[in-house]
This record gives C-alpha cells, structure tokens and sequence, in this order.
C-alpha cells in the first residue's frame, strides 16, 4: 500500500502474489482505509488497457452523437433501468432527502450481460435482469462495453477477496454470493457548461453509493469528485493515471455492521478558471451479489454479547429500493 498525495493506492498484483502471512498485513491497512472513507485506488489490476480504451472511446463517441440519435435508446419508462439517461433526469441528492435541481449529467448504462437459468422471480426479470436498450450507433459499441463489463465483473471478485481477507474471512467467503451477480455499468457524461449552474446544482449531488462496492475509471486529470472524510470536511479524490477508484457502498457497510463506511461523495464544478465548465467523463461500475443472495450481518463484525444492527436483506429487492428512491 502506498498513497498518492494523501489518498491510498493499494496493489493488487502484489496482494495476488503474497503469502498468506503478507496478504494479512495487506488486508489490515484495506480494513483501516474502508474503516476510515470507503475509498481507495487500485493498482496494478491487470485490466487490459485496450479494453479500457475501446470502452471509454466508444462511449465519448455515443455522447457526442445528436441528442435525437441518442434517445433513439432511452429508458422506455421512468425507473428503467437501462439505456440512455438524458439531462435533467436525476437528483442524487434526493436519495439522502435533500430536494435539488436535477444533476448535471447523462449517462448510458447496461445491466448483467447474461440470465442465470432458471430465474423466475418477476421482480428480478423486470429490473435488474431487463434488458438493455443498445444504442445501433457508434459501430462497435456494444462489443466494446460488453468485454469491459465483463472484466469488472472479474476485477469485483477480485477485490471482494481483498475486503474478505481484510475482514479475516477465507478469502473465497464471498464467491458464492457472486455467480451471478446483479451489477451494473454507467457511462457518464458531464457536458460542457455553456452557463452557470443553478443555486445548488451539482454535476452529481451528494450520494452515497448503494451495493457492495463501485470500480470508477475517472478521466485523467479531472476535477470535482469530493468525498466527506472523517473530519466532517469535503476533500478531493484526485484520478491517479493506471488506477481504478474504489468505494464500499450501503450494502457493504450493512454486512459489517457499519464496521465499514459507505461515504458520502460528490461531483461539484471546480471554478471556472480551472476546467469547472469543461465537459467531464467517467465510467462506473456498480457490483451487487446475486439477486437472491442473504446479507446477513458478518458474524465476525458483531462484538461478543452484542446483537446485529441489521436485519438481513436479499440483495435485490434491496437495490431496487434504492434504486427507485433517485428517479426524478
């Protein structure tokens, strides 16, 4: 682990190639940090940088298409969850109850790549397992988004080994609440501002993040995503080139026991001197256990005598909740 102006940068090549002895001590200091803020960067992932590259062009690409073209592919009704979100149609904020203009944003986003067999419950058909709404334009986008989903769905198995020896849990422990997990992709785009935002408005308002964990590929150099840190102040995360950011979101912080925090974040505008007008990307990735999975509060995160603060949840009906709380 080493960290880059102030913010922690933690190696996953090293930790898959440790001994145990060391992938404890490395497991120690992603407890501290997810004790702490929830955030981290990550590096050395083995993601293939064409795969990032293709994902990331291809949908700088559909941004820049007419805005017709692009809701050729929107959302077919209010609460869908895939396909193209157009401005104006998101208060993040609103899922901590606080009333502001709608976010500064659009975004694409794309669901589980494939149906587990079987699966019945209409709930999970309707929402997270729906289908999404392909853009036919720019060529070539869909394989490119499908084989980067498909690589964060690896790259989430991978951490979550990383937060269970973190945990002091058998590395593996949370692979069988992943077979078929429920995650989701956003690409999101924060168009230039060709006038002041309103009192109040945000690229993206103050949220916290609502599944296990998000793997964010920000754009190099950017500006504008603040996290609140334990001193109560907001406090920039700076895109650190070859890294994901990582976060914990509410799920996770449930399964502790709120051992972990799942931290308050936002996208605000940096002056104006300073890029704040400037049109902005970023890709997310939003990794939920299967559908049906329990969360049951970790019985290791629960003090001798003590009950759990949680009842336990199933991970999909819980994100649909949350999900739900956001729509405009």
């Amino acid at each position: 682990m080493n960290s880059n102006s102030t913010f922690p940068v933690f190696d996953l090549a090293r930790f898959e190639r440790a001994s145990a002895d060391e992938k404890k001590m490395l497991g120690a200091e992603v407890d501290r940090i997810c004790r702490a803020t929830g955030f981290l960067a990550v590096a050395h992932h083995g993601v293939p940088q064409d795969i990032i590259d293709r994902a990331w062009n291809a949908a700088h690409d559909f941004f820049d298409l007419p805005a017709e073209q692009k809701q050729e592919s929107k959302a077919p009704y209010k609460g869908y969850p895939y396909g193209y979100l157009g401005p104006g149609t998101e208060a993040l904020a609103k899922s901590l109850n606080v009333d502001t203009p709608p976010d500064l944003k659009e975004s694409f986003n794309g669901g589980p790549l494939r149906k587990p067999d079987g699966l019945a419950d209409p709930e999970a058909l309707a929402f997270c397992y729906a289908d999404t709404i392909w853009p036919a334009e720019p060529a070539g986008f869909v394989d490119a988004w499908k084989s980067y989903y498909a690589q964060m769905e690896d790259l989430g198995v991978r951490i979550m080994r990383v937060f269970a020896v973190a945990l002091e849990l058998d590395e593996k422990y949370f692979d069988g609440f992943l077979t078929a997990p429920v995650s989701a992709l956003r690409a999101l785009n924060y168009p230039e501002q060709r006038v002041a935002p309103q009192p109040g408005q945000l690229r993206a308002g103050a949220h916290a993040d609502y599944g296990s964990l998000t793997i964010l590929l920000p754009q190099a150099g950017s500006r504008g995503l603040e996290i609140i840190t334990p001193d109560g102040k907001w406090t920039p995360v700076p895109p650190i080139e070859g890294t994901f950011v990582i976060n914990i979101g509410d799920l996770m912080a449930r399964w502790t026991n709120d051992r972990w925090v799942s931290t308050v974040h936002r996208v605000v505008n940096p002056p104006a001197n300073e890029g704040g007008m400037d049109r902005r990307q970023s890709m997310a990735f939003f990794h939920q256990p299967n559908w049906d999975a329990e969360i049951k509060v970790l019985d290791v995160c629960v003090a001798d005598g003590a009950a759990a603060k949680y009842e336990p949840v199933r991970s999909g009906p819980y994100l649909m909740g949350k999900f739900k709380s956001t729509a405009k």
